[in-house]
């Protein structure tokens, strides 16, 4: 009998392990939802998020979705302003949850599409990913690293990633897994999705928020903001496979980066505005209006050729 439950127990133990994350207390993951699902998983967790707020966006979803098949949510807000023929309105990505603790870069991102969604006048065209890193925010609790324990800002193909962000995170972070850059450059697939949507939508600005350091950071050519509402800026260097790295140094996309005071409390209404104003501030000096890649006109054919018999069109074509 002892022999028995001792042998059952040697099995539980063995199989513990490797029970389905839910079982730890983490959410289930699904398979790849719509918009309005994938934003109400967000609204489910976060008190700072509302139905209301989903029904705001009409939120696309990426054919690529996290390690765990949840969805990257895409929010679209096109230019209103009737603009001359050869500009074209500027494109601004705005991102946040990079990082899946960073509660407040996610909840923050539907306080500004209130913004956007309210604006009869919008001069820009923007979209919107609020969280990049779905399952770290899911994973109860929340994780900076995504499901592969992968930190994303940490695994953009910057240049000599594979002499640079291995060393770096082995002898300047002491191997902290939360910081791990991950086997190879962009071997994750919500930072290969993110690439690929930087070379698609071509943004003239990149704005990612972040938490919680309470400072403006700035990537790529200048000149940056002085700050956007209470955050100052205070530049923070160039990490091996971040985002401000890739996109600054490579792209020479300009890469605002605000950092927010707290990771789990929202900025005040008054706060978030603030910093608002000051973005489309800066973004009216320094980026407005960009020229747009006129097609040159078709050439049309010599009508009294069309006219000729068609021999003498074989010959001139």
């Amino acid at each position: 009998m002892i022999s028995q439950y001792a042998r059952a127990l040697l099995i539980a133990c063995i199989l513990l392990p490797t029970l389905p994350a839910a079982h730890a207390g983490q959410s289930r993951p699904i398979p790849l939802a719509n918009g309005q699902q994938g934003c109400l998983m967000m609204a489910n967790l976060l008190s700072s998020i509302s139905q209301g707020d989903c029904d705001l966006v009409d939120f696309g979803v990426a054919d690529t979705g996290t390690v765990q098949q949840r969805p990257i949510l895409i929010g679209e807000f096109p230019a209103r302003r009737v603009l001359p023929v050869d500009k074209r309105p500027a494109r601004v990505l705005l991102l946040g949850g990079i990082h899946g603790d960073e509660y407040s870069s996610v909840s923050i991102q539907f306080r500004w599409a209130e913004q956007l969604a309210s604006d009869d006048e919008r001069r820009y065209h923007w979209r919107m990913l609020p969280c990049l890193n779905l399952d770290g925010l899911l994973a109860g609790p929340a994780t900076r690293v995504n499901a592969n324990g992968v930190d994303l800002n940490r695994n953009f193909p910057t240049l000599a990633w594979e002499s640079r962000a291995l060393p770096y995170w082995t002898q300047q972070t002491g191997r902290d897994p939360r910081r791990y850059p991950g086997p190879a450059p962009a071997s994750e697939p919500e930072v290969q999705w993110l690439v690929e949507e930087i070379a698609a939508f071509k943004p003239d600005v990149i704005v990612s928020v972040h938490a919680p350091l309470g400072v403006l950071d700035f990537d790529g050519p200048p000149p940056p903001p002085p700050q956007l509402g209470m955050l100052h800026l205070d530049r923070l260097g160039a990490y091996p496979g971040s985002l401000g790295n890739y996109a600054g140094r490579s792209l020479s996309l300009p890469v605002i980066t605000p950092e927010l005071h707290y990771a789990g409390i929202m900025p005040t209404d008054a706060q978030i505005a603030g910093m608002w104003n000051d973005l489309i501030e800066w973004l009216d000096t320094h980026v407005g209006e960009r020229d747009r890649d006129v097609e040159p006109r078709p050439v049309l054919p010599d009508w009294s050729l069309l006219l000729a018999p068609p021999e003498t069109l074989l010959l001139r074509w």
